[in-house]
């Protein structure tokens, strides 16, 4: 399970380092293989472990590529995913044109959501904070079932 934000920076080959809490589990449950796409609604990339991208593709295998809102789902996540993996010292390289998608420049944020990671651009991710507290202060918006039952 991923949690937190981290504060990395890429390298200059396009390469971050995957903090040291993070690289046993990756290690284990999928030998550091993992997949990098596009978020669909964010201008951030997804960094999932190779299982948990398995679960994505046989979803992604149930859309029909007849119907033209699934196919641009499967077109967008599968033709940008990229296999990479984690080398002996933790790092994984992005592909550059996924970089180049998120906006990524040296300082990023690596953010842990469950199942996965986000990578966001520094000053993309805390502008969006900036925009997600705002959002939930100015309350201006309809709660789904889930969040209706949702208290911390």
């Amino acid at each position: 399970m991923f949690r937190g934000a981290n504060p990395l920076s890429l390298d200059s080959k396009g390469r971050l380092s995957i903090p040291t809490r993070h690289r046993d589990s990756l290690l284990s449950e999928s030998e550091g293989k993992m997949i990098c796409t596009v978020d669909l609604h964010q201008p951030c990339l997804l960094l999932y472990p190779l299982v948990e991208w398995e679960e994505i593709e046989y979803k992604l295998r149930q859309l029909s590529s007849m119907n033209p809102h699934e196919r641009r789902v499967q077109r967008v996540l599968l033709g940008n995913a990229h296999e990479v993996d984690m080398d002996k010292s933790g790092r994984i390289l992005l592909p550059t044109a996924l970089r180049q998608h998120a906006g990524l420049d040296k300082p990023i944020m690596l953010v842990g959501q469950l199942n996965k990671f986000e990578i966001w651009s520094d000053n993309k991710w805390h502008q969006q904070m900036l925009d997600d507290i705002e959002t939930e202060l100015e309350g201006d918006f309809e709660l789904t079932d889930s969040l209706k039952d949702f208290s911390l």
